[in-house]
Formats: structure tokens, C-alpha cells, sequence
């Protein structure tokens, strides 16, 4: 049953906002825990207004990967995936991505699910929040590692053009 939309507007307006307020402050103190926190009231809306199988999954699988990074961020966690899997790149939901530090790969992953969330879903607030998720997550991916985001910024170049020329 769908859920009522009456104060979605207002509710993902302050949501984005908030989100928008944790991306400036994550900049400004080039801490990514900020933006982490702050994207989470968004993510936990998308959760409650999600509806279908695979975008009620994707959703909690938003998630349980912004919780883990959370984790992963406070306990100072670092593990190169890439030296771990040895090779440098990996396919994830489709998408060709670099492999590098765990608290970088997990916002790569929460990307891939909010654009499967956009593009399986129906309705706008969904859709709204999946944005909001997925510019969150880029931000927080730039403030761990600017040289492993020109990388991913590369590759989601070359895979777009690879997917409009085939």
C-alpha cells in the first residue's frame, strides 16, 4: 500500500537540506563522519517509503552499508581491498569499480544501490532521496580519498560513453 505523501515534500526538503549541511561542513572540516551522519535520516526515510522487493532491499541495504561505515569511520578501520583481492578493479552491480580502502568502497556500493533505487522505483520522494543519497556518498568518497575519486570519476566517464556507444 502506498504510503502517504501529504509531508513528503516538506520532509525531503529538510531532509536535503541537512544532507546538503553535512556534504559543506564534511568540506569545510575534512571530516567524512559528518556527511555520514547526516545523510542517515534521508536514508532511513528511503527505507520507510520504499515498497517493491528489490527497492525494499536495495533501501536496507543503504542502510546497513551507511552503519558499517560509520563503524568502519570510528574505529579508524583500514584495509586495502585491493592489495587483499589482487587486482584493482572489481564489477559491482554491473558497474566496473576500483578497489582501494574498505571506508571508500562502502560508499561506492551505497552509489551503485541509490542508482538502482532511482531507477527501479516509481515514486518521486524515492527517487528525490536516491539523488540525495547518491551526491552524499560522492562527497564522502572525496573527502577520505580525492585521488581514489578522480579514479572513480574516470571510470564512471568511461563506462557512460561505453554504455551510449553500445
Amino acid at each position: 500500500m502506498p504510503k502517504p505523501t501529504q509531508y513528503a515534500t516538506p520532509i525531503c526538503i529538510v531532509l536535503s537540506i541537512v544532507a546538503v549541511i553535512g556534504v559543506v561542513l564534511g568540506f569545510y572540516l575534512k571530516n567524512p563522519l559528518i556527511p555520514t551522519i547526516l545523510v542517515l535520516p534521508a536514508v532511513a526515510y528511503e527505507v520507510y517509503r520504499t515498497e517493491g522487493k528489490s527497492t525494499r532491499w536495495s533501501s536496507i541495504g543503504i542502510l546497513l552499508l551507511i552503519i558499517a561505515e560509520l563503524v568502519l569511520i570510528f574505529a579508524k578501520v583500514n584495509f586495502d581491498l585491493a592489495g587483499y583481492l589482487g587486482q584493482g578493479e572489481k564489477y559491482v552491480g554491473g558497474y566496473l569499480v576500483p578497489l582501494g580502502d574498505i571506508k571508500v568502497i562502502t560508499p561506492v556500493i551505497i552509489a551503485v544501490l541509490s542508482i538502482v533505487l532511482f531507477f527501479r522505483t516509481y515514486g518521486k520522494y524515492t527517487k528525490w532521496l536516491a539523488v540525495v543519497i547518491f551526491a552524499s556518498c560522492f562527497a564522502i568518497i572525496y573527502i577520505i580519498n580525492p585521488s581514489f575519486f578522480s579514479q572513480l570519476i574516470k571510470v564512471v566517464v568511461d563506462e557512460g560513453l561505453y554504455r551510449i556507444r553500445y
